[in-house]
């Protein structure tokens, strides 16, 4: 059985990018400056103290990815604190946190989260109609997995 969840016009979007994608993710960010500018922003340590001076918007800012900044995340979006995720991650590179990565990808994917971790997913997603207005998010109603019997 599905529920769902109104996602609002203001969006909670979390900003993410592992060091070699930073520039990236930045150019991508002040391409969609305008656009940012309507939501409310989030992100891991570094990354958001480079969007922030560049952006010249506030950001909330977590602890660095490795020192649980992805985990913080993830967080948010078990408890339906975020409602994008753009996060552009490194395949080529291994990471010292890869099991907090791929659990925070797991997560997105749990909670039904749009998630972008390339510029031209995030570009789709953003000129996307649904990203200006409310969104009525189908979510998987884990009642009864959270009462069964141990």
């Amino acid at each position: 059985m599905a529920t769902f969840r109104t996602i609002p016009a203001a969006k909670h979007i979390a900003l993410v990018a592992h060091d070699n994608r930073k520039d990236e993710l930045l150019e991508w960010a002040i391409a969609n400056k305008g656009a940012l500018t309507m939501h409310r922003l989030y992100a891991t340590g570094t990354t958001g103290k480079i969007l922030e001076a560049h952006l010249g918007q506030p950001i909330q800012k977590l602890l660095s990815g490795p020192l649980g900044g992805d985990q913080q995340l993830g967080a948010m979006i078990a408890e339906r604190k975020i409602d994008v995720m753009i996060f552009f991650w490194d395949p080529l590179s291994a990471q010292p946190h890869d099991p907090d990565i791929k659990a925070l990808l797991r997560l997105c994917v749990v909670w039904n989260i749009p998630l972008a971790c390339d510029s031209a997913t995030a570009d789709f997603l953003f000129t996307s109609p649904l990203m200006s207005g409310e969104y009525a998010s189908r979510q998987t109603d884990f009642t009864e997995y959270l009462s069964r019997k141990i």
